[in-house]
């Protein structure tokens, strides 16, 4: 029995590569004669820089930048060469770079993360993007022939104009003061923006696998802004200045401000637009990048069975993101799956997909995140005890 283990994160609790080894360590102790094959998944966020780094044999480089609320963190990023991409996934990538290039790799949420800010002083008012401008800027300084960015677990709202700041762009109040960082909260002063990102940045990608764009309903400061500690009074002036500062972006760069209606421009706080704006960024699909540059398809071809998951499975989760991707793909090629997750919040019902929720109801968040592992673990192993053959033996 050959079997795919390809987990994404459980937010706050594992990352991607811990539950791979849980459930492959699960699988050993009830089923040792089989073979796994561990590939652990990424969106473009946390791990996304790790894993696509590992799985192109490239070199991790650490360096200190401003993290989210300014104070510095370590953060990392990965050198890949070009020619150990595979050739799918440098299609999507779209860069006319010699096989020789190196393309660096970087997260957001490794500088401008939510898990890198405690609960309690979650801000979107307060939290900047700066430390991803940084990065990029090191990428740039190493050499790279382009910048794939992976955007998503941010704890920050600012359009992106922090990390546009770290490249070149200045933020100034009418009197002529820099405004450094240009986090929200100083936005009521900002009147003016100069300058431009450097002529030798290297061509951005963003990994990105949510349509929203930057403002309305559907919007960053809406849909994300909560998440991140925007209380529901100050919605309308975040709304509002974000309209603001994205049409004074927007006319500095020379774009047009339906920019701002991209889907996907509203990603990780709006850095999508901010970077595709200021810094002439491409938006491309997270996970079909992924699935590519890790030969999902390959593996899945010679797999009889798929065990994935992720912190939260539900109904955004079909729409062709990660696990869910992934789980639709196998079904279409008649490998049965099984989906462990935290918390499942799908009534769908699939042929040849057993939906596992890991976390009894009614358990506390702090106590969920905190078991986790230990839970995951033990969801493996119930499963597959019992079980007599390859295929789902329910939810």
């Amino acid at each position: 029995m050959r079997v795919l283990i390809a987990f994404d994160k459980f937010k706050d609790s594992l990352t991607a590569r811990q539950a791979c080894e849980l459930a492959a360590q699960a699988l050993r102790a009830e089923r040792p004669d089989w073979r796994l094959d561990l590939c652990p998944l990424a969106d473009g966020g946390e791990g996304f820089a790790e894993i696509l780094t590992l799985a192109a044999r490239g070199e991790t480089f650490e360096f200190s930048v401003a993290g989210p609320r300014d104070h510095a963190v370590t953060a990392s990023l990965g050198l890949v060469s070009l020619s150990r991409i595979p050739l799918a996934a440098r299609r999507r990538l779209q860069l006319n770079l010699a096989d020789s290039a190196r393309i660096a790799v970087v997260e957001m949420a490794a500088a401008s993360g939510l898990v890198l800010v405690p609960l309690e002083a979650r801000d979107p008012w307060r939290a900047t993007t700066l430390g991803t401008g940084q990065l990029i800027r090191h990428a740039a300084e190493q050499g790279a022939g382009a910048v794939l960015l992976g955007v998503g677990g941010s704890a920050t709202h600012d359009l992106g104009l922090g990390a546009l700041s770290a490249l070149g762009l200045k933020f100034l109040s009418a009197d002529g003061l820099r405004l450094d960082p240009p986090v929200p909260a100083v936005w009521p002063r900002l009147r003016r923006i100069e300058g431009a990102v450097g002529p030798d940045l290297p061509p951005i990608r963003l990994a990105c696998d949510v349509a929203n764009p930057l403002l309305g309903p559907g919007g960053a400061a809406a849909i994300f802004g909560p998440q991140k500690g925007l209380r529901p009074a100050d919605y309308a002036s975040l709304e509002a200045e974000s309209a603001r500062l994205a049409a004074l972006l927007c006319a500095h760069c020379g774009k047009p401000r339906d920019l701002a209606e991209i889907p996907g421009a509203g990603a990780a706080g709006g850095i999508a637009f901010g970077l595709m704006a200021g810094a002439d960024a491409r938006l491309l699909s997270g996970s079909a990048l992924v699935a590519d540059w890790l030969e999902l398809e390959a593996r899945l071809a010679v797999a009889d069975l798929v065990l994935t998951g992720e912190g939260s499975f539900d109904a955004s989760s079909w729409s062709g993101k990660g696990p869910g991707a992934l789980v639709l793909r196998a079904q279409a090629l008649g490998v049965p799956a099984h989906v462990f997750a935290g918390r499942v919040e799908t009534a769908r019902a699939e042929p040849g997909v057993a939906l596992h929720g890991v976390t009894p109801a009614g358990t506390p968040l702090p106590a969920a995140l905190q078991g986790g592992g230990a839970r995951l673990l033990a969801s493996v192993r119930r499963a597959f005890a019992a079980v007599s053959g390859p295929g789902p033996s329910g939810a």
